[in-house]
């Protein structure tokens, strides 16, 4: 059995949510939290890879006002069930069954997400009023690399024969490895995001976490990270030249290697048909967590929700 510390770690303006519930897609249990009225209009946040619902613990509170806010975990991370294998168009499914249980309505999504809701949002227009992508327009044609955008995207065939061999090689690996404390756990995390504070990787870790007699471990499942055919950039292309609703792109203001880097950003952003484009001063990548308020406001703006 999982035991924590009886005192959760605090964050300033972190708003734990007002609900949570499960709701079934494709025959697994995604997680679903709530932030604001039960009867207020919706509005959906999709979070990034390797991260939960509670990194929008920021910014759902400063939209709450307004809106029925629901985040949800992604098959595989934070407290969603885990899945056998991963891929792209399951996941964008699971983002299309989290929108017909909630109804038409604005969803806000942070780089992974971003692309989930794209290819939502092209699939099923009449379920999505307004998108705003957090740098979420999907990786740079030479693919992703844990270090950043460093490492050269390898031909289809080759990728595939990669993913093979290491799951030929390492079976399924089904939990990250423990780490003694959930201090060490932030720590390890925080030197992947240098741009936020460890006091927010306290509280990040905790919440997407889990101990047991061994120490900590990420409740994320390590396979997700090597699901064959995850995202192309060519998709997300021709995903954004598609969208009818009305999109804002926020884009970070200041260095960070997990952003979209120029000219891929504008190149791609520029076949969106009813775009906006707003950057966020003094944030990186993960703007919802260093600046919320501007993140929200530039929200409310879009929506037509501003105070």
């Amino acid at each position: 059995m999982s035991v924590k510390p009886l005192t959760p770690p605090e964050y300033p303006g972190a708003v734990a949510p007002d609900r949570e519930r499960t709701l079934v897609s494709l025959g697994l249990k995604l997680r679903l939290f709530e932030w604001g009225s039960a009867d207020a209009p919706p509005l959906v946040l999709t979070h990034g890879f390797f991260d939960h619902s509670r990194a929008f613990d920021c910014l759902a509170p400063l939209l709450a006002d307004h809106f029925r806010v629901v985040s949800w975990d992604a098959r595989g991370h934070g407290d969603s069930e885990h899945a056998h294998a991963y891929t792209w168009p399951v996941d964008v499914m699971d983002q299309i069954h989290v929108l017909r249980d909630v109804g038409p309505c604005p969803v806000v999504a942070h780089s992974r997400g971003g692309g989930l809701a794209t290819d939502a949002a092209c699939l099923v227009p009449e379920l999505v009023t307004h998108l705003v992508l957090l740098d979420g327009f999907g990786p740079p044609p030479e693919g992703v690399a844990s270090e950043g955008y460093q490492r050269e995207r390898p031909p289809l065939h080759e990728g595939f024969g990669q993913y093979l061999d290491w799951r030929r090689a390492t079976g399924r690996m089904t939990t990250f490895r423990p780490r003694p404390t959930l201090e060490d756990l932030a720590v390890s995390r925080q030197r992947q995001n240098p741009r936020l504070s460890l006091e927010w990787m306290r509280y990040f870790a905790y919440h997407g976490a889990t101990q047991d007699e061994n120490g900590w471990r990420w409740k994320v499942d390590p396979l997700a990270a090597r699901g064959f055919g995850a995202f192309d950039p060519s998709w997300v292309d021709h995903s954004l030249a598609t969208l009818e609703m009305p999109v804002l792109a926020l884009e970070p203001g200041e260095h960070d290697v997990w952003a979209l880097p120029e000219p891929h950003r504008t190149t791609r952003l520029s076949r969106v048909p009813d775009l906006q484009r707003q950057v966020i001063a003094d944030a990186g990548h993960f703007m919802a967590i260093e600046q919320p308020r501007a993140v929200a406001d530039a929200t409310l703006r879009l929506v037509g929700a501003a105070r």
